[in-house]
């Protein structure tokens, strides 16, 4: 952690931007990439479903999505994320308040279909769950917290064998899929 002198507590050191609490800026360009930015912690999960997602993740899952933090203050964060076509997006939630909004492609959560400039709420701890449209969706996060948790739900081994099969299908479409804002 690096002391912001102006404002008074500790920050990340993954934090590339300059701070002050009444102005800041951020580029994209140097958005670090989800996993680097330590800005979420995932929750423990069943044996079960660390077979399922191992299983899943083998087949390619990862390679469905890119998740960047562009933005992360105390009490605020701003990610952006891009879920490649037909990605098997977990049930989950997080410990705290979500703002989603859809930069680009669409997306289908419950019986609803959303696309760009439409978004939606995920109040704490809710769980939740989307299907990215067949072009893909890129949304934007805003998160009342720079660190939460995920809590992955999905316990059903059903899902996770789909996940597999999704993801090894769509590997070798996921590689050359361009994003929908492109």
């Amino acid at each position: 952690m690096a002391k912001n002198a102006q404002a008074g507590y500790d920050l990340p050191m993954t934090i590339r931007h300059s701070f002050n609490p009444r102005f800041s800026l951020f580029r994209k360009g140097e958005a670090l990439d989800f996993d680097e930015s330590e800005i979420m912690t995932a929750a423990p999960m069943s044996a079960a479903q660390q077979a399922g997602a191992a299983a899943a993740i083998e087949a390619g899952m990862l390679e469905g999505s890119t998740v960047k933090l562009l933005f992360s203050m105390p009490g605020m964060s701003l990610t952006q994320a891009w879920f490649k076509s037909g990605f098997p997006l977990p049930r989950h939630s997080h410990d705290t308040d979500c703002l989603y909004y859809i930069v680009a492609g669409s997306l289908r959560i419950g019986t609803e279909a959303l696309g760009a400039g439409d978004g939606f709420f995920v109040g704490r701890d809710v769980p939740y769950t989307y299907t990215p449209g067949p072009d893909g969706v890129e949304v934007l996060e805003f998160r009342s917290a720079n660190a939460f948790d995920i809590k992955v739900l999905a316990d059903n081994p059903a899902f996770w064998e789909r996940a597999a099969e999704t993801a090894g299908a769509k590997r070798a479409a996921w590689a050359t899929e361009a994003k929908p804002s492109q």
